[in-house]
């Protein structure tokens, strides 16, 4: 009886170290059996302490009277599924009569402490239909991406959710997007994930860092054209307005309209032509849109406004013809001068990190998502990589990027970069490269304005 008291404290003692040093370990030994068994026993009192239950039909009523039996109870949203993962459990409800999916999330909170899990997130899958999912853990503490993501074309993970599963950035639903992270605040590792997820993929990488390109010059091995200073991504943007121009050209030749061809091949972009016809989409990244922005004198002045133009055209026009904006910055607002907003309103994928100010905040989710306003200014510094990410569809969620290092995003590019292409518009902007495939930090050709 002693050794058997021994073990089980040994036992429990084992549990209680790995909950605190490794909740995910803890959660696929222990935590999901405890957390299925807790669910299952304790659903029907749950549901009716929340509020999510509705009287019995009529018809059961004048049954039980008939027959001289008991009342029926309150009757729950019915279980069409439970599915642990890796992260949590995944509650598939089929909502009965008169209740709805707002009633659900409503509860959330309500849900989270009486299941005793980490979070609980809901969302409406058709109608009558809510999928709740629960975390056991803090997902975000610690992020391990999944070994295997749905990678598509011009998809790539890129961060994993508060509810566990797995953030995309995709290209071909989002076009452009902007991000927006003070110093420190992981928005620039956001940016390295998004190299390295591009890196295997057939895409042009353009590169627009005015820090001097401390932050995509070690990465250049794998971009089509590299920008440093503020002159140089004036020529950069205005050679990517005339390669669109170029490719809605070809597009135009190859519509194929005539009345025997059927509707899904008429091509209205890029991804409608022939394979072999189809131009290479081209990601343009600019670190610091803040800095292109900014003037001191007249000259200055025209180029800013030269810069911003054609950033606004590529956004409105670029999508069809297969350019993608992703714009970076600390500071993002309208005292940036005309055209700002205009830009800002094209750009339907937002993401920010730990901002210091809400104007930020607000232009990144004020015309989209006010309730997300109040979350991105309240991210902790000592959490670095936490971010919001929304859209345009009034949804955002709480993501944060796994840590790459520098030489990591590097290593990846390396590897790759046999898949960088040559795009005649782009040949002055191609970084000069050394011989060796390990370096770091290779100088970029001067442009033709600043040559």
């Amino acid at each position: 009886m002693t050794a058997l008291t021994v073990a089980l404290t040994l036992v429990a003692a084992a549990v209680g170290v790995l909950r605190w040093r490794r909740p995910a370990w803890y959660w696929l030994t222990f935590g999901v059996t405890l957390a299925v068994v807790r669910v299952l026993v304790r659903y029907g009192s749950v549901m009716d302490a929340c509020g999510l239950t509705v009287p019995p039909a009529r018809w059961r009523l004048a049954l039980a009277r008939a027959t001289n039996r008991p009342i029926p109870g309150p009757r729950a949203p019915r279980i069409l599924r439970l599915r642990p993962t890796r992260t949590g459990l995944v509650l598939r409800l089929k909502l009965r009569p008169g209740q709805d999916a707002f009633d659900v999330a409503a509860a959330s909170d309500r849900l989270r402490h009486s299941f005793s899990m980490y979070g609980v997130t809901s969302r409406e899958l058709r109608s009558g239909v809510v999928e709740v999912r629960m975390t056991g853990y803090d997902v975000l503490k610690r992020v391990q991406m999944p070994t295997e993501t749905d990678i598509r074309p011009m998809r790539v993970p890129v961060a994993l959710r508060q509810d566990g599963s797995v953030h995309y950035r995709d290209y071909r639903a989002i076009p452009h997007a902007l991000t927006l992270g003070a110093t420190e605040s992981g928005k620039s590792v956001y940016q390295r994930n998004l190299v390295a997820g591009l890196a295997p993929m057939d895409v042009a990488l353009v590169g627009i860092d005015c820090k001097q390109g401390v932050e995509l010059f070690p990465l250049a091995r794998r971009f089509s054209a590299l920008a440093d200073n503020p002159d140089a991504a004036a020529d950069v943007l205005d050679a990517l307005v005339i390669r669109m121009e170029r490719i809605y050209q070809v597009i135009r030749a190859q519509q194929r309209i005539a009345a025997d061809v059927p509707d899904a091949e008429i091509a209205a972009d890029i991804w409608d032509l022939p394979a072999d016809l189809r131009p290479t989409p081209v990601v343009v990244l600019v670190d610091e849109v803040a800095e292109l922005a900014l003037y001191a004198n007249k000259e200055e002045e025209k180029r800013r406004d030269r810069i911003i133009t054609a950033l606004v055209r590529l956004a409105q026009l670029g999508r069809a013809a297969g350019i993608y904006l992703e714009i970076c910055g600390q500071r993002f607002g309208s005292e940036l001068g005309k055209g700002i907003t205009m830009l800002r309103a094209q750009l339907t994928g937002r993401t920010a990190h730990r901002v210091n100010d809400e104007t930020s905040a607000n232009m990144a989710f004020g015309d989209i998502a006010p309730d997300a306003v109040l979350a991105a200014i309240q991210i902790p510094a000592e959490m670095r990589g936490l971010a919001i990410a929304g859209d345009s569809s009034g949804g955002w969620h709480r993501v944060r990027a796994p840590h790459t290092s520098l030489r990591q995003a590097v290593n990846i590019c390396n590897r790759h970069a046999d898949r960088t292409p040559d795009l005649p518009e782009l040949a002055p902007f191609r970084p000069a490269l050394s011989g060796s495939a390990d370096a770091p930090l290779p100088a970029a050709k001067p442009s033709p304005a600043t040559a």
